[in-house]
């Protein structure tokens, strides 16, 4: 016997057959949700980007009204355009009559548009993270599944050996490759899910700390527009 994988294959028991086939399931579902997350990430970051270029600048001059209008565009706006939507929304429907805000009036607003951007920066985390359970799993489990394979090949080469009534490493060298193979294909899946699982973890972490510092820029705007520090625009004003 040739150790070639077709020749491994066709002396494979069904048990090991079996692991085989449920090794590919998950490498084709983990390489199907990590090309769709990539993918998915990439396209909002670029959104985003777009966004802040977009709205930044009338965000620094205070211009709360003219960044909600310019927040509701047609096309996609990110992950980052979602969030400060969100907290512009809140603005807008609980901004004071008059400015500076008083007392609780103040606190009221400010509180509003501070849950409406926790909300949504959580819901926009865990909308970016979907996915991730299944390649934590795949990159966890398929070298164990692989393990068993082994393990039942190697108990059937024994037993071959022993109905045999002959022993040596001849005997059950063919049968321990046959068993070893589901091993090396348990790696060959977890390898690349826990890779790309890492990768994106690391940028899911990055994109975070991006929304949490546009949610406290966005703050900080919103607290001097209150305190009268500044002043609305000609449009807002009427």
């Amino acid at each position: 016997m040739q150790f070639t994988l077709i020749e491994l294959w066709g002396h494979m028991g069904l048990f090991a057959k079996l692991i085989v086939f449920a090794l590919a399931i998950m490498s084709v579902a983990s390489l199907i949700v990590l090309g769709e997350r990539i993918v998915v990430s990439f396209l909002s970051r670029a959104a985003s980007r777009a966004f802040a270029a977009r709205v930044g600048p009338m965000l620094a001059r205070g211009e709360l009204e003219g960044a909600w209008t310019a927040a509701q565009p047609g096309g996609e706006s990110g992950y980052l355009g979602r969030v400060v939507g969100a907290g512009l929304a809140a603005y807008a429907s609980s901004a004071p009559s008059r400015l500076p805000a008083q007392g609780h009036e103040r606190d009221g607003v400010f509180e509003s548009v501070s849950r409406a951007l926790e909300r949504q920066a959580q819901r926009e985390v865990l909308s970016l993270k979907r996915g991730y359970g299944l390649l934590a799993t795949v990159g966890s489990t398929a070298p164990f599944v692989g393990l068993l394979g082994t393990v039942m090949g190697i108990v059937t080469a024994f037993q071959q050996m022993a109905a045999a009534g002959s022993g040596g490493l001849g005997t059950v060298s063919a049968g321990i490759a046959e068993a070893l193979i589901t091993t090396a294909f348990g790696l060959i899946v977890a390898i690349p899910a826990v890779m790309g699982y890492n990768y994106l973890q690391g940028w899911i972490e990055a994109r975070a700390i991006d929304i949490s510092e546009s949610s406290n820029e966005l703050l900080d705007v919103v607290a001097k527009r209150l305190d009268g520090r500044l002043a609305p625009t000609a449009e807002e004003a009427a």
